[in-house]
């Protein structure tokens, strides 16, 4: 057994006998036996100012150690409490008695020494050799002890009273022992500090911690879980060490932060609630980790701000944006997903960093918006609906990304006015234009390719229209072949007749109209052959297909008699 002890604190209290002689040597001592030489005490004597790890207790002979650690980091000193396991046997090897057959590190009963001996245990005048392995040693003294093992550049926040903290650790007694590990669970501790929801040590320990920074803490057992310990893994008045990697912190008064990092200029507008918006982003937790990303998705994330539509940490930071904006934007957990995140992809109280590319927005009420770039000095012309123009152009979204130009196709693009055969939105953008005018015409995408988008656009896109007219042809009436600028001969019939013989052939109707419209007098449908137009009139009057109009043929009856206007040409 180990001298005579008596537990006091939680504490093995003892002291050694007097000494008589020194040995010659440092590494050894020699003690003088006799009647009452471990008097009880609360401090440790010399006797262990040596020992690290392990040694060897020789009474009435020597101390030396025999299983020295790699790194003895603390040395016991006189007044220290220390823990230790031993096995003590007489000089024959003859074991009396071990802490480790009684599962435990405290000190024996009371045994007598000397020329008494004790009891049938030990003999009178018995030389007594015990084996030492220490297995932890602190001092009233102490404080929790901070070793900052990596610390990031740049820690723009440190941990502080009150807020809320993520963090991986491993808990170790200080002979090396794992006794919890929050890998074991692949999920992070979390809780508040300085509220007392976690040990005083641990409290004092995150305190100036930085997202990314790792740190060991070494937390005396009255800072710890004292003379109970904790449950079977940390055993009473145990030193407990914790390697921390802090991986979250925030404060449930934290608002959403924005850090703008460019705006394009100019920027003509920004968005407001009610706006739909489309955006990139890469998501990413405080310590780097990413978790979601829509570039990985090759499609824009699309939403309206403002209505609830997302977390509301975004419908804030997406407020007063510019499209072609990029931010990076800092959510707490309360203004994300709370303390239950969402699935295996956000974590519980989990801080959100968003890094936004902002493509577009606009607002349901919007009209298309014209820009003129450039206005000829004389416009006596605008093309209207009906009328057959050539132009160029070159669309775009509106952060640049270019989707489709006539400068792609051999001929440039032609289009009659008003039926239908573009967009709605560049219908509007066109309409007006003089021949060298040029606009830029913003879409939004209910006036362009809606919802669903089209070939090589986006849903919910809006569009960038650079125009330039080039060509206007006066167009006629949907449903008409020809139009008369002036007022029709009268009679036609005569007019038409050139050789006054009773009837027009195709020959002689073609020459007719030609002749009006280049006097001036008719227009035909532009942007069709001519003579395909001629014969498709020729053809509505000859009604009984004989290859002559006759006088009686212009006389088309309707339901409401006769049309004197001849308005079938």
């Amino acid at each position: 057994m180990p001298p005579r002890t008596r537990r006091r604190r939680g504490a093995l209290c003892w002291r050694p006998p007097r000494t008589t002689a020194a040995a010659s040597t440092k590494d050894s001592r020699v003690y003088e036996k006799g009647a009452g030489s471990f008097p009880e005490t609360r401090h440790f004597g010399d006797d262990l100012s040596a020992c690290c790890r392990a040694a060897v207790w020789v009474f009435n002979s020597q101390i030396r150690g025999y299983s020295l650690p790699t790194l003895c980091a603390r040395e016991v000193q006189q007044g220290d409490y220390v823990r230790y396991h031993y096995t003590g046997t007489f000089t024959n090897g003859t074991k009396f008695d071990s802490s480790l057959d009684k599962e435990k590190s405290l000190s024996p009963p009371h045994l007598g020494y000397g020329v008494t001996g004790a009891g049938s245990v030990i003999p009178p005048d018995t030389t007594l050799v015990f084996d030492v392995i220490l297995l932890d040693v602190w001092n009233k003294a102490d404080k929790a002890e901070i070793r900052t093992l990596f610390r990031p550049q740049g820690c723009r926040r440190s941990v502080q009273r009150s807020d809320f903290v993520r963090y991986h650790y491993n808990g170790t007694l200080l002979n090396g022992t794992v006794f919890d590990s929050s890998y074991w669970r692949n999920i992070t501790y979390n809780t508040y500090v300085g509220q007392g929801e976690l040990i005083k040590g641990m409290d004092e320990g995150l305190l100036g911690t930085c997202i990314g920074e790792r740190r060991s803490i070494i937390i005396p057992p009255f800072l710890a879980y004292g003379e109970k310990g904790y449950g079977s893994k940390v055993p009473a008045y145990a030193t407990v060490i914790f390697d921390v990697l802090l991986v979250d912190v925030f404060n449930v008064k934290d608002n959403v932060q924005v850090e703008v990092q460019d705006v394009p200029q100019p920027c003509r507008r920004k968005a407001q609630a009610g706006d739909f918006i489309r955006y990139h982003y890469n998501g990413t937790f405080q310590d780097g980790t990413p978790f979601d990303s829509s570039y990985q998705r090759n499609s824009t994330y699309n939403t309206y701000i403002g209505l609830g539509h997302v977390i509301a940490g975004m419908d804030k930071a997406l407020l007063g944006v510019c499209v072609g904006e990029r931010r990076r934007v800092t959510i707490p957990p309360h203004l994300a997903y709370g303390e239950n995140g969402t699935g295996s992809l956000i974590p519980a109280s989990a801080v959100l960093i968003f890094d936004l590319h902002i493509i577009d927005f606009h607002n349901p009420s919007d009209s298309v918006d014209i820009r003129v770039t450039h206005a000829p000095a004389e416009c006596s012309n605008t093309c209207t609906t009906n009328d057959l123009i050539t132009y160029r152009y070159n669309c775009s979204l509106l952060d640049g990304t270019r989707l489709y130009s006539s400068d792609d196709y051999a001929k440039l693009p032609q289009v009659t006015l008003g039926q239908g055969a573009v967009i709605e939105g560049l219908e509007k953008g066109l309409q007006g234009m003089c021949v060298g005018e040029r606009r830029e015409v913003t879409i939004p995408p209910h006036f362009g390719h809606g919802q669903d988008g089209g070939s090589g656009v986006p849903s919910s896109a809006v569009l960038l229209f650079e125009l330039e007219l080039l060509e206007l042809q006066r167009g006629v009436p949907e449903g008409y072949l020809f139009l008369w600028l002036e007022d029709s001969p009268e009679p036609l019939f005569p007019a038409m007749d050139l050789n006054h013989n009773q009837e027009v052939p195709l020959e002689e109707f073609t020459d007719f109209i030609k002749l009006q419209v280049s006097e001036g007098r008719g227009r035909l449908r532009p942007g069709v052959d001519s003579d395909v137009i001629i014969r498709d009139m020729f053809n509505n009057q000859d009604q009984n297909s004989d290859g002559k109009i006759t006088a009686n043929e212009l006389r088309v009856q309707t339901d409401h008699g006769e049309i004197p206007d001849h308005e079938e040409l």
